[in-house]
């Protein structure tokens, strides 16, 4: 029994820990966000552009709209692929050969990232298509008026419009995100003058190695986001494929990356901020129970 209760108290620790630092990520990343989302859905041409549409349109707060949707759902994604990498490094260790306590090569991080990815894509692919559609939306709508909106166009199956690329992002997306963090937060971090002992992580090393992480994830995955937002924004049934091939035949090579300046402006600190938030609320945790 007090296996199952250390098992149950560790979901709960990074289940919550990975909410905390989900809110972290919006409140600092929506923004640039929105900007990415905005040129790669040819609303603008260029950030500059988008910038100032958005602030003669909406004001500062315009900045935020849609941001009802990641709030609801990347709290939850953050926490479920969080708790899902913790879960992919426990069934690393269990089905690995080796010394039981060695710690996990970056391929066998990278696996348990890319399994975190599969949890995650049941509430990061319905949130994406709601944002997306209330990001490229004209007039100020509201999360549920956006769901009802969907749902009434094509049921449950229009909610869940580019699931499948959601993952085909997040799968390699979090493989290459936990991977980069794990190894510059242990490169970065101050070595322990008792080699047995753990090293010691900073608040500067934490959020170096996170805001690293996310700026090579997204270098990796970024024209499948844009597949992605573009299939979601769309009004038409429509596949990876055929939404791929529509990008290159309009816009060649280069339409698979507008937005990626401001993704990538994004990236590093909303991830910074996602890992800091992350180790403090498992720290606190820890020091609790």
């Amino acid at each position: 029994m007090e296996e199952v209760d250390s098992a149950l108290v560790d979901n709960v620790k990074s289940f919550t820990a990975g909410g905390f630092g989900g809110i972290c990520a919006v409140l600092t990343g929506h923004p640039f966000d929105l900007t990415k989302v905005l040129l790669q859905t040819n609303q603008y041409k260029s950030s500059v552009e988008a910038i100032t549409g958005t602030l003669k349109n909406h004001g500062p707060l315009g900045f935020y709209k849609g941001v009802s949707s990641p709030l609801l759902g990347v709290t939850p994604m953050f926490a479920v692929s969080f708790w899902g990498y913790d879960v992919g490094k426990k069934l690393v260790e269990k089905v690995r050969s080796g010394p039981a306590d060695a710690p996990l090569s970056i391929a066998q991080i990278s696996a348990a990232g890319f399994f975190s990815a599969i949890p995650t894509t049941l509430i990061a692919g319905p949130f994406e298509r709601v944002k997306v559609v209330m990001q490229v939306t004209k007039e100020n709508v509201t999360f549920m008026d956006t769901v009802k909106k969907l749902y009434n166009e094509g049921g449950i199956r229009s909610i869940f419009k580019g699931s499948a690329a959601t993952l085909a992002r997040d799968g390699p997306g979090s493989a290459c995100y936990f991977a980069t963090y794990e190894y510059l937060k242990n490169k970065w971090s101050k070595k322990s003058l008792n080699s047995d002992e753990e090293p010691a992580m900073s608040i500067g090393a934490i959020m170096m190695a996170g805001g690293c992480a996310g700026v090579a994830m997204w270098t990796a995955v970024f024209p499948i986001d844009t597949i992605k937002s573009v299939q979601q924004s769309s009004t038409l049934k429509t596949s990876m494929i055929q939404t791929a091939k529509k990008i290159y035949t309009t816009k060649g090579f280069g339409g698979f990356f507008p937005g990626i300046g401001p993704a990538l402006a994004r990236s590093f600190p909303a991830n910074a901020a996602t890992f800091l938030g992350v180790e403090i609320a498992r720290n606190a945790m820890n020091s609790w129970f």
